[in-house]
């Protein structure tokens, strides 16, 4: 009995410590007390230990896997061989790294004006085909072909007779149609693969004796150069004209589908 009363002074005794105007107990205390009865009884209190909150572990999320950057290949398709010589073609289509610049669809030419709505440039396939083979020949000598014209619409021919009326230079569209609007016609010149120019007579559309192909008054690398190119169209089928040395003409005349 005197046990159980010791029990109960006991439990009393701890639900007033917890009451304790600190906050509560903290950590492990004892506490001793005397009865009257000189039992001493050693009242121990142990808090429970705090138990943290279950830490979740800063997980870094690995990357996706990385894919390589995979380039896919363009593959272009190659043209569709025309069932005519004689249908035009867009130059590009054929020779891919042949340079264009094509003047008269911009305003530097000798009009000063856009002749052109665009800047593709055409000739009958049969011409194109040839003109493959000159453009391997100076693919080899790491040189490539520059286009400044190529075939020209009857009305384009106009416009540029009404501008520079001179038959020596422009050919008179009320003569029939001229050689240009036939689509085996080109003028061009020689370069450096990479488009850097290299020396020749003169520019494209010279009106002057530096255009022709006597080459006494020019410097002889560009003669050379010129000859050069002379030689590799004539061997493919072409004939330069006389007052322009960077006009040519296929030898064969196709028969128009366009």
């Amino acid at each position: 009995m005197k046990r159980f009363a010791v029990l109960l002074f006991s439990a009393a005794l701890l639900s007033s410590c917890s009451d304790d105007a600190s906050g509560g107990i903290s950590g492990t205390q004892t506490t001793q007390e005397t009865h009257n009865q000189g039992e001493i009884i050693i009242n121990t209190y142990t808090e429970p230990e705090t138990i943290p909150e279950e830490t979740t572990a800063s997980t870094t999320t690995a990357p996706a896997e990385t894919t390589a950057s995979t380039t896919t290949a363009v593959t272009t398709a190659a043209p569709q061989t025309p069932s005519d010589d004689g249908q035009l073609v867009l130059i590009k289509d054929y020779i891919p790294d042949i340079i264009l610049d094509i003047r008269y669809a911009t305003t530097n030419n000798f009009t000063g004006t856009v002749i052109y709505e665009n800047a593709d440039a055409y000739l009958c396939y049969g011409t194109v085909k040839k003109l493959m083979q000159v453009q391997a020949a100076l693919r080899e000598k790491g040189l490539s072909l520059i286009i400044w014209d190529a075939y020209r619409p009857v009305e384009a021919q106009q416009k540029l007779w009404d501008v520079c009326p001179n038959p020596t230079f422009v050919a008179d569209p009320r003569n029939g149609i001229t050689s240009h609007s036939r689509g085996n016609t080109v003028d061009l010149g020689v370069v450096n693969a990479d488009g850097s120019y290299i020396p020749v007579p003169s520019g494209f559309d010279e009106f002057s004796s530096l255009a022709d192909r006597s080459y006494a008054d020019v410097p002889a690398d560009a003669a050379a150069n010129s000859q050069m190119l002379e030689d590799i169209m004539s061997a493919n089928g072409f004939y330069g004209y006389w007052g322009e040395w960077w006009h040519y003409s296929d030898y064969t005349e196709y028969q128009w589908h366009f």
